[in-house]
């Protein structure tokens, strides 16, 4: 039933749902204010898979792979406006382990944060293309001397 026009009749204590006049979802209305309920049957599949997972676990499991790893998820996590939304990047970073091994996803998560970069494909392209052990580049320095630079004797 995706795409799919549907009517909803909601009152105080119900949400019903209804397609073509048939009844397809009911629930309890919460009484949260502003605060979203989800019942897991309701809920896409692809989001089900992620259902089971908290940010504890996920701290947890990055941690068991390396300290690396650990560092990167949780600047995934705070990077997003609802934590939630890195769960797909951090789980499948932590995915990764089975094909490419707990040391090199490691490695490739330091490469990561080095580069700035805090996605799943990031990490799966360090590895892809075995660059987790590749130097750091080395950027010149930007040239501070520019006319609207004060300098330290403004100040003093």
């Amino acid at each position: 039933m995706i795409r799919q026009e549907v009517e909803a009749r909601i009152t105080v204590a119900t949400v019903e749902i209804f397609h073509r006049g048939k009844r397809v979802a009911s629930h309890r209305r919460s009484t949260r204010q502003h605060r979203p309920t989800t019942i897991a049957e309701h809920m896409p599949s692809s989001h089900r898979r992620y259902r089971d997972w908290t940010h504890e676990r996920i701290r947890r499991e990055a941690a068991s792979v390396g300290d690396n790893t650990a560092i990167l998820a949780d600047v995934i996590l705070r990077s997003r406006p609802h934590p939630e939304q890195g769960f797909q990047s951090c789980i499948g970073i932590l995915g990764l382990v089975k094909r490419f091994g707990a040391a090199r996803v490691d490695a490739a998560c330091a490469r990561a944060l080095v580069l700035g970069t805090q996605s799943y494909n990031s990490v799966a392209t360090i590895l892809k293309n075995h660059r987790e052990n590749a130097p750091a580049p080395i950027g010149e320095a930007p040239i501070l001397i520019h006319e609207n630079i004060r300098g330290p004797g403004y100040y003093h």
